[in-house]
């Protein structure tokens, strides 16, 4: 049996569970790359314990139906260190116990990477963040991981943008996420995607979220990978 359909439920559930919580805003917002984007992804605002635990939950689920293996979470700072910490809670809870650390950014100001906090960082190690923008904080802590001895082995995060990245103020012609995967070849397993966002949009009969959908259609269609 496939679990395709499983998988697109859960993506489905999680974009409206964003939308509830707005953390998933539409309207007009400027990204660190300069577009002006028709919708917004704000993890913080998981900003109380019902919201972080269902967050998490939405996590472990996704990365257990990935068969993804790895030995413990690493969180970047600072988004991260809360998502390792509430996932790590809900994998256990869901019968899979695994360590998790993260870094504390002050220490970069010296050139040391970071220092770490938490479970030793040994074995497969899985990047936990909200997104890639840049993939800068990968890219660090992928450096962390490897300097502590241990193998950066995916990241995991809720929303794929599936956007051009830029460098320099040009377009290229990847998205952060292919960009990690490419350089790095890990894994990049995403809670749900713009793909998944737009299926949303399509099944909606909320004037608001109707009126949002040819934004993000026409904003896909110039920037999606």
């Amino acid at each position: 049996m496939s679990n395709a359909p499983a998988l697109d439920t859960l993506a489905q559930d999680f974009v409206a569970f964003a939308v509830e919580s707005k953390v998933l805003r539409f309207g007009e917002f400027k990204t660190k790359a300069g577009r002006l984007s028709p919708y917004f992804f704000n993890a913080g605002l998981f900003d109380d314990g019902a919201k972080l635990g269902r967050l998490a939950e939405f996590y472990a689920r996704r990365l257990i139906a990935s068969g993804l293996q790895f030995d413990m979470l690493f969180g970047p700072a600072y988004k991260g260190i809360t998502l390792a910490a509430a996932v790590s809670i809900e994998l256990a809870r869901l019968g899979h116990n695994k360590p998790f650390a993260y870094n504390r950014k002050e220490a970069k100001d010296h050139g040391e990477g970071g220092t770490l906090v938490g479970a030793p960082v040994q074995g497969r190690v899985l990047i936990i963040d909200d997104v890639i923008s840049a993939g800068t904080s990968v890219r660090e802590s992928i450096e962390m991981i490897k300097a502590a001895g241990a193998t950066p082995c995916g990241v995991t995060i809720a929303l794929d943008r599936q956007e051009k990245a830029t460098a320099n103020g040009q377009d290229a012609a990847e998205s952060a996420v292919q960009q990690v995967q490419g350089q790095y070849g890990l894994p990049v397993v995403a809670i749900a995607t713009l793909a998944d966002l737009m299926g949303f949009l399509d099944g909606q009969s909320d004037p608001a979220l109707v009126a949002a959908r040819p934004a993000v259609q026409a904003y896909r269609q110039r920037y999606g990978v």
